[in-house]
Formats: structure tokens, sequence, C-alpha cells
């Protein structure tokens, strides 16, 4: 058990996973489903408030300071269902008073009234699946949606209320070239979001794409665009805080700053995963049953499994996401988080900065220029 001298209880988020979409994309890796005739929107609800129910000892006296909203397409629920929902969730534990609560939407699968409704449940953060606004770009990746309907999608959540928008947007797509990525990119800059996601495409596997890979972009064309893109990004004002993420004018996503800066978060829903903290200090990831059908089945357990954390394994899982943010932690977090002391990571960081990829800085675990553009290499220095 860490020493708990050191050890501070961190934020607790919630993520909820709504499985559900239109159609499964051939890239998508995540637990989503094609949907029905008819979303079993009550009975899921049910489960999810059953399942929080489950988790709330854990919790005890915590309070809430961002929910999340995923899938899968979150949209396709009716603001009803997540009125339920989110009343439920409020009845058992405490939301923060300046709770950030995000919801994922695409493209073509909700009209404006729908999005003043979510707005008006407090809702406070939306999140575009748009990933390209080329026809082209979007048929080779499967989408429902036209660029027309990416560009509508942003212009009704601003008229719904939303000031604090994110749109995700991929690069590396089939055929594109830097000047095809920085129009999507334009395009989107223009809809002034508040927050882009800006990632490239991978292949991963258990993916249609995986055992139909497209023919994607060369390694030197690759660099060439997101080396454009920063740099566009960065002359419209977004700020590169983390690998993938570009905010203005401060709109951080708070929920994902807790993923990495090793906060706690509950998981519920078909598939969700749980990282908590016990006031002792120690650490257990927890994830749900996979398949809709099964979490939905009152005959079978929501958790699936769990396992403790070990002291040896706690520097690697603290600095695979610290070490994502661009501006890095304070050296003090990792005691704080984890309860062990600096010295526990004292040789690696060592190793690390005489490498070029950690600053040389004692009292900031920050990344180098090199060390963002070679993470997989930083973060071998601590593997258990």
């Amino acid at each position: 058990m860490p020493p708990a001298g050191h050890f501070r209880l961190p934020p607790l988020a919630l993520y909820v996973h709504i499985p559900w979409c239109v159609r499964k994309c051939p890239y998508c890796d995540f637990n989503s489903h094609a949907a029905g005739p008819e979303l079993p929107e009550k009975a899921y609800v049910d489960a999810l408030l059953a399942d929080l129910e489950a988790d709330l000892a854990a919790v005890h006296g915590r309070e809430l300071v961002s929910i999340f909203f995923g899938g899968g397409t979150p949209s396709l629920f009716s603001a009803r269902a997540l009125d339920r929902l989110l009343a439920g969730m409020n009845r058992r534990i405490a939301f923060a008073r300046d709770i950030e609560i995000t919801l994922e939407a695409n493209p073509g699968t909700f009209e404006q009234a729908k999005f003043a409704d979510y707005r008006r449940l407090g809702i406070n953060r939306l999140s575009i699946g748009v990933q390209s606004f080329q026809t082209a770009q979007l048929q080779a990746l499967g989408r429902i949606h036209d660029g027309l309907e990416a560009i509508r999608a942003a212009e009704m959540a601003r008229r719904a209320g939303f000031d604090n928008v994110n749109l995700d947007l991929m690069h590396g797509l089939p055929d594109q070239d830097v000047a095809g990525a920085l129009a999507d990119l334009r395009q989107a800059i223009a809809l002034a979001p508040t927050h882009l996601s800006w990632y490239q495409l991978t292949l991963e596997p258990n993916t249609v794409f995986w055992n139909q890979p497209p023919e994607i972009p060369e390694d030197d064309l690759l660099w060439d665009i997101q080396e454009a893109g920063q740099g566009l990004l960065a002359a419209e004002g977004f700020v590169q805080y983390e690998t993938s993420a570009y905010a203005r004018g401060g709109r951080r996503a708070q929920h994902n700053l807790n993923y990495w800066t090793f906060g706690d978060f509950l998981g519920l829903g078909a598939g969700a995963h749980a990282k908590l903290s016990d006031p002792h200090g120690q650490i257990r990831r927890t994830w749900k049953t996979r398949l809709p059908k099964d979490y939905l089945d009152p005959d079978k357990r929501f958790q699936a499994g769990e396992r403790l954390l070990e002291a040896a394994e706690l520097p690697f899982e603290f600095m695979m996401n610290a070490l994502r943010l661009t501006g890095g932690v304070p050296a003090e977090l990792f005691e704080q988080r984890t309860g062990l002391p600096l010295a526990a990571i004292a040789e690696p960081c060592a190793a690390a900065r005489a490498a070029g990829l950690l600053e040389n800085d004692l009292q900031l675990l920050r990344p180098t220029a090199r060390g963002q553009l070679f993470l997989n290499d930083l973060l071998q220095h601590f593997l258990p």
C-alpha cells in the first residue's frame, strides 16, 4: 500500500457509455453497436441508475466535477431519457456547482429543438464528431453525414445556447494531402468552436480498416500535415495543451483533464471502465459487462472485473496520462495521486532528462518538444 502521508483523494468524474450508433464506422474500435428500430431507453436508464447505486459505497461523500456522455452516439437518446438519468444521478451523488456535463453528438442524428432541450437539462458542453467536411473523406470513413450537415450541426449548437463546443476532426485520411487537411481545419475554425480535438487516423485491431486497410498518407506527408496544422491552429489562437487537444480562451476539457492528471472516475454503462482511489491510497480499476444485452440482463452483474494497481505499476500509470499534457504537471502531483515519494521515479526521470525527452525542471514533470514527438520512447522509461 502506498504511504498515506503523500496521498490526497483526487477529483471524481463520471463517464456514461451509451453504446448504440446508427451504424458502425470502419475505423471504430469502441464498444459501439448498430441501433435497432427502437432503442431500449427506459431499460438502459434503469440499468445505469442501478449500476450507479452499486458503485456508491466506493465514493461515499464525494461529488462529481464532470460528467461525460460518450459512445456510441449519445445524441440518439431523447432529452426525456437523459433528463430522467441526470435527475436520478443527482439524487444519488452530489454535483459540483460548476460541474461540466458533456454530450457527444454526431451530425445527422439530431435537430435543433433536441439540442435546445439538452441545454435546458444542464448539459453545458457539446462534442460533435465531424471528422472531416469533405464528402469523399466522409464516405471513405463510413460516416452518415456530409460536410453541410456538419456545418449545420455546429451552427445549431450555438443557436441552442451552447457556448462551449468541441469539434472532433481527423487527419491523415485516405488520399488526404496538406491542403485538404488545412481546408478541414479552416472550416472548423470558421465555426468558432471553443475546443478542437484534432488527431490522426489510426488503424486499430478488430476494425474493418484493420482487415481491409485503406491507403493512408506516408509518414513524411503525415508529418507535414501535423506541422502545418499545428501552425495554423496556433495562429488562430488555439493553444495545444495535450497531444491532440486544442483550446481557445482557456476552455480546456475539464473531464479529460481529470483523466490526464490521474483523477478518479466512475464508469457506468456497457463496457465502461473506472479508476477509483480509497482514502488509504489504494487504486483500483474496474470494468463493466461489455455487451448491451448482458448489461441489461437482470440476472448478470454490472461489473465484469476489477484489478488493484500495485505500487510498481503506478509510475507508468501516472506518467502515461500526465505526460500527454504539453505543459506537464507539478512534480508534487505524482506524490498526491499515487502516494509514492518522488524518489520512486528519480532514476527514470534522470534517464529521460539525459535522453532529452523530459524537461530539466525538478519541480515539473513536463515532456520536451522532442518528448512530445516521441512520447512512447519517453514512457518506456517508466515501465515497471
